[in-house]
């Protein structure tokens, strides 16, 4: 059955695109969820009409997804998470917290269903997480898992020690 869509939807296509699929896929998903219409006559002449607008909305998609590419790709985000003996998490760091991550650290909304993670963060150290901006746009982001906790030891054993040197320099 012969669709256009009204929005993007992963796999299928973009805004305005007319593509073949399952009766009912689009009858019981599409449909009701206001994601697409059929491709009747009249509805593909409208679709001539609009293909203007749609082409500005898809201009703007576009330079906003490259613009949040620019603004998130290449750095660097730490999760918390418990770290136990050789590295090994107790739990995991999931999608949702790399999320909450790149949210609160660098300012920039991403929606957890964007980040492709595969399969859970099980293991302290770094890892590149790729997030799907729009369509072929994708960034990377480098997750520090369990990083931060070492290094903040690191830095309060080295105060303390400055401290105890300059208490008994001042002495």
């Amino acid at each position: 059955m012969k669709v256009i869509l009204l929005g993007e939807i992963k796999g299928k296509g973009g805004e305005g695109d007319v593509v073949d699929v399952a009766q009912g896929y689009a009858e019981n998903y599409l449909f009701p969820k206001k994601l697409a219409i059929a491709a009747t006559k009249g509805n593909l002449k409208q679709l001539d009409e609009r293909r203007n607008n749609i082409a500005k909305r898809e201009a703007v998609r576009l330079a906003d997804a490259n613009a949040l590419k620019d603004a998130i790709d290449g750095k660097s985000v730490t999760v918390d998470a418990k770290v136990g003996d050789e590295g090994i998490l107790f739990g995991s760091v999931t999608s949702t917290m790399v999320a909450d991550a790149i949210n609160a650290q660098l300012g920039v909304e991403i929606d957890r269903k964007r980040v492709e993670l595969g399969k859970p963060i099980k293991v302290a150290g770094t890892h590149p997480v790729v997030v799907s901006l729009y369509r072929e746009i994708r960034a990377t982001v480098n997750v520090l898992v369990g990083v931060e906790a070492e290094a903040e030891v690191e830095q309060t054993e080295a105060a303390a020690e400055e401290t105890v040197e300059t208490e008994a320099a001042a002495e």
